[in-house]
């Protein structure tokens, strides 16, 4: 049988956030949130019931990364 150890701050911490908590993340307004995601410039969201929502964890890394526009992160090495 499979054994899954959570961690108390795992469980704190939201594996999805709202555009409304991703624009205080960046501090932005939810407007640019959803202009940027129009854009193609936010890592892609996904879609629970009708709402949309952004992996914690991808947003993380991303900001890690610097922010990249998706051509940079699809494509790092500039190749056309």
């Amino acid at each position: 049988m499979l054994e899954i150890e959570n961690d108390p701050a795992d469980l704190a911490r939201p594996a999805l956030i709202t555009a409304d908590q991703l624009a205080s993340m960046l501090q932005i307004s939810t407007r640019t949130v959803w202009r940027l995601k129009s854009a193609g410039q936010l890592p892609k969201p996904v879609e629970v019931g009708g709402s949309v929502r952004w992996r914690a964890e991808e947003v993380h890394n991303w900001i890690n990364q610097g922010c990249p526009r998706t051509a940079e992160r699809d494509n790092p090495a500039g190749r056309k």
